[in-house]
């Protein structure tokens, strides 16, 4: 207990709920990508590398990665790739796409749809009554055909080849097409999903599918679902950690801590964590030692704004771009101690930026680096946002 009478929770234990509940640690590793998404409740999908690259990493069988996923994504639907917090791009659990799209969907459609208006409108494009028609059309066009690529639905529906002229005389001027726009906002409005790639797992044009039939459920039940499902996979963690990781108002963050009785906790940092009122009880590190290859943008080392605890602040300028997007990373005993990258001829590199480091964790980390092969095979993986040290690595 702290001094406050509060649980004391230090960073040693919230390293080891990370490698047990994040499926990093060797005994921990789940068997299927299902298992991989429910625990760490959304996976990244801004980059389709990073999708199967974390399933990958957490597979007890790493070469079932691609596979696996593919097919519970595309055959199975037990997987879903749609809109989420931040208006960002994620893998879902099926079961969880409802509660998604009303705690964090809802509010930000709104703001697309009024935006594609007033965008069209002030260009003199056609007026609301006849988006309406032509959103209509095209979600008939994309039921019938299942799945399709936006030019496969503009020779169904040819006015989503309309164009529109974006903020005329400004410095980002540019041409809009109703097809990218429209397909957008029903992306974020929970009526289409991202279905099965034109290429191969790694690339990031997609064809469109139907959304899946859901139930309409009330925003705020909804917001403390969503943050029990998180702070299961994530706890403890701060009302900071929470508001980023939603892209929630911290009145709404507050709303859902008290909804599901949340249990505030201390941390090292002299800051005030939250656990969910079942998940007090100490937590053992696992009982060996363990390494990971983390891809870009994987959701262990983005699930919280404050990192100090995992993440030593100097090694951040080596591991982040400029808007904050993590780059692929070399894990040890649930701490990120460097990076690593894929080279034009498929060999991977590293580094490891933590001088203390010893033997043990040099031969971990690279066995680490085989299970990523297990993934990679014969393709070839570049991170959509390219980060300092996965440039040098990669050159």
């Amino acid at each position: 207990m702290s001094g406050g009478g509060r649980r004391h929770i230090d960073a040693a234990e919230r390293r080891a709920r990370l490698a047990v509940r994040h499926r990093l640690a060797g005994t921990a590793r789940a068997a299927a990508p299902e298992e991989v998404a429910a625990a760490l409740v959304a996976l990244h999908g801004s980059d389709p590398a990073t999708v199967h690259l974390a399933v990958g990493a957490r597979l007890a069988e790493p070469v079932k990665a691609v596979p696996e996923t593919e097919r519970a994504l595309y055959e199975d639907r037990t997987l879903v790739r749609m809109h989420g917090m931040r208006h960002t791009v994620f893998v879902f659990p099926a079961a969880l796409t409802a509660v998604v799209h009303a705690s964090t969907g809802l509010t930000v459609a709104a703001r697309e749809r009024a935006a594609l208006l007033k965008h069209m409108a002030k260009a003199g494009a056609p007026d609301a009554a006849w988006l309406a028609e032509v959103e209509t059309s095209t979600l008939a066009a994309l039921a019938r055909r299942g799945q399709a690529t936006a030019t496969e639905l503009a020779a169904d529906e040819p006015r989503l080849r309309e164009q529109f002229v974006y903020a005329a005389g400004k410095s980002y001027e540019g041409i809009h097409t109703v097809s990218t726009r429209l397909l957008k906002v029903l992306g974020v409005e929970g009526k289409v999903v991202r279905g099965r790639p034109l290429g191969s797992w790694t690339s990031s044009q997609f064809r469109w599918a139907v959304a899946p039939e859901h139930p309409e459920l009330d925003e705020a039940e909804a917001q403390a679902e969503l943050l029990r499902h998180w702070l299961r996979a994530c706890g403890p963690a701060t009302e900071a950690d929470l508001k980023w990781w939603t892209g929630w108002r911290v009145t709404e963050v507050r709303r859902a801590l008290t909804a599901i009785g949340a249990e505030p906790v201390s941390l090292d940092e002299g800051t005030t964590g939250y656990v969910t009122r079942e998940d007090t009880e100490p937590v053992a590190a696992p009982g060996e030692p363990w390494a990971a290859f983390l891809p870009a943008l994987d959701p262990t080392a983005m699930a919280w704004q404050h990192r100090d605890w995992y993440l030593a602040p100097e090694l951040r300028p080596q591991l982040f771009d400029r808007s904050g997007n993590v780059g692929p990373t070399v894990w040890w005993n649930g701490r990120v101690v460097g990076g690593w990258a894929q080279r034009a001829d498929g060999e991977l590199a590293w580094r490891v930026l933590d001088p203390g480091v010893g033997r043990e964790a040099e031969t971990a980390i690279a066995e680490a680096a085989e299970r990523v092969r297990g993934v990679v095979a014969e393709a070839r993986v570049t991170p959509r946002f390219r980060t300092p040290l996965e440039k040098e690595l990669s050159a």
